[in-house]
């Protein structure tokens, strides 16, 4: 039992300093991962790491997050998941409320309001960008263009829940694809 507390302990200790002391984002943090978990604590082989970065890639979530909670959980199960996790978590959750509890000192500032006003003009940069970026991976395609149009005025006009609309055009990206599989198999024969 005292074994178990203490690897626990150590796995959210392990991860709280690389939750802590990692800029750049999760990306960044994977060679620090790859350094604590394999080389200096053995709890997952370097292929294992490989599999976790590529099923952390692919389920929703940040990088780092979903890589500590994999560690954790083949370390200790899901106990060693959640402290894994809490451990990745908690500094930054510490960290943004201490930035939080000042910042709403000082937004009566000008200067801080100004700073505030170019952020949001980057943020509104970095998410045009992203659109076209994204856009450009796209299928294009009658389809596809009536997808688009058809959420965009959902969302914008009807105020149409973004998951349902989500949801909504997977069902029918769903049923156009095995529509054109079966379409593609007529012609085969």
């Amino acid at each position: 039992m005292k074994n178990k507390i203490s690897t626990l302990f150590d796995l959210f200790w392990t991860f709280f300093k690389i939750g802590a002391f990692t800029f750049g984002g999760g990306y960044a943090m994977i060679s620090i991962i790859q350094k604590e978990a394999v080389e200096k604590k053995n709890w997952v082989s370097d292929e294992d790491i490989l599999d976790v970065v590529a099923i952390a890639e692919s389920t929703p979530g940040p990088i780092a997050i979903n890589s500590s909670t994999f560690i954790g959980y083949k370390v200790m199960g899901v106990w060693g998941s959640a402290f894994a996790t809490l451990g990745t978590v908690l500094p930054s959750f510490i960290i943004i409320s201490f930035i939080a509890y000042f910042l709403n000192k000082f937004t009566s500032y000008a200067v801080v309001r100004y700073a505030f006003a170019g952020i949001r003009a980057g943020v509104l940069a970095l998410i045009i960008k992203a659109f076209i970026s994204m856009y450009k991976k796209s299928p294009k395609g009658a389809v596809s263009w009536a997808i688009m149009a058809l959420s965009f005025v959902c969302v914008v006009f009807f105020d149409i829940h973004v998951i349902a609309v989500l949801i909504g055009c997977a069902i029918v990206g769903l049923i156009a694809g095995l529509a054109e599989g079966k379409e593609k198999e007529k012609n085969v024969d």
